[in-house]
């Protein structure tokens, strides 16, 4: 009999169903109570910085950059290998995403190749958390605290890691995370703007808000970004869960680490905790592996198999090797929390015959 182990799959219990019926109970929808306490219980997983709720991780990490002062006439430089929401963030304030090649190991910007792109206009470094692990945080700190830039860290893959012992959203100048429906919590969709002080977090929440903190008293231009209660409430009982789902993703990996043959496995950078919200294997035989997957019920996804700067709406033309290369071999194996132990065998021994079947 055929397994089926999708790849994703987004399933709301109980207690997500009792949070929205409370909420509409109340009659108070939008940017309430629920919201509030959302950002007071995140808050306990970036020691305690500031955050401020909105209704996507794309309008965390735009209005974060706005309420940082980036805009027309600054660059910032970002990876290439990442969703295209990491660049669209720092071009719609009218600055210009400059990319940089990623470590070839961990997928994350490589902090050599962030000094070679940093120019006169630079103003700030975008270090995207690629599927859960934080990029090379240290380095990157060390080298925009020297030159004076912004550290934003997109951790919208990252809920939970930490790098030496400090969480992903506590390290640099601002955090971005997403509560898209496949991340390792979710609102449905929303996101959070981790702030390093109040000032900042102020003009995040002027800015969600039509610029205003008071109805009809706008202090400045703003959007309208707002978290609904609805949102807020689904975070907060998933918000409870994250540790033990987390724990339970590591396993997978662990096992995955030890028993998987012929593809290569994660590297996890020395001091990091890895979130694994996609477990990405490397692999010269993509293509087939993904169809022999697939053939037997195994879903597998490419993440991200155009780079940004290949892409239309950017068309760069820079050469990164690093990233070129990754992007034709990655593929992201399932390791969502619900999975059992007979599907992760399943997983295991699909990737381990076609080894067999290419390499007799």
């Amino acid at each position: 009999m055929r397994r089926d182990v999708p790849s994703v799959v987004v399933r709301f219990g109980c207690e997500e169903q009792a949070a929205v019926t409370r909420v509409l109970s109340s009659g108070r929808v939008v940017q309430g109570e629920e919201v509030a306490a959302f950002e007071e219980e995140f808050a306990d997983l970036v020691e305690g910085r500031p955050c401020v709720a909105v209704n996507s991780g794309t309008s965390a990490l735009h209005l974060g950059l706005l309420a940082a002062g980036v805009g027309p006439g600054d660059d910032v430089v970002v990876p290439s290998f990442s969703f295209a929401a990491t660049a669209n963030a720092v071009a719609i304030t009218g600055a210009r995403p400059v990319f940089a090649d990623i470590d070839p190991l961990t997928f994350c910007l490589d902090v050599e190749a962030v000094r070679a792109a940093i120019t006169p206009r630079t103003v700030g470094v975008m270090a995207v958390h690629l599927y859960g692990q934080p990029a090379g945080v240290g380095a990157l700190r060390a080298l925009t605290e020297q030159l004076g830039l912004l550290l934003v860290e997109d951790a919208c893959q990252a809920h939970g890691a930490s790098s030496s012992g400090t969480p992903a959203g506590a390290i640099g100048d601002l955090a971005a995370f997403s509560f898209y429906a496949t991340k390792n919590m979710t609102t449905g969709e929303g996101g959070m703007v981790v702030c390093a002080d109040e000032a900042l977090a102020r003009r995040v929440r002027l800015l969600r808000n039509q610029g205003m903190e008071q109805r009809y008293r706008n202090e400045i231009v703003g959007l309208n970004n707002r978290m609904t209660d609805i949102a807020a409430a689904i975070g907060r009982v998933q918000l409870d869960r994250l540790t033990l789902w987390n724990a339970a993703r590591d396993a997978v990996a662990k096992r995955y680490d030890q028993e998987l043959r012929g593809v290569g496995t994660p590297a996890v950078a020395p001091g990091v905790t890895h979130a694994y919200h996609q477990y990405t294997i490397r692999t010269a035989h993509r293509e087939l592996l993904r169809a022999h997957l697939q053939d037997h019920g195994v879903g597998a996804e490419v993440y991200y198999p155009v780079p940004i700067h290949r892409l239309p709406a950017y068309d760069a033309g820079a050469r990164l090797d690093h990233t070129e290369l990754a992007a034709r071999e990655v593929l992201s194996l399932p390791i969502r929390p619900t999975l059992t132990d007979d599907d992760v065998s399943h997983v295991i021994a699909t990737v381990n015959q076609f080894r067999e079947s290419t390499h007799g």
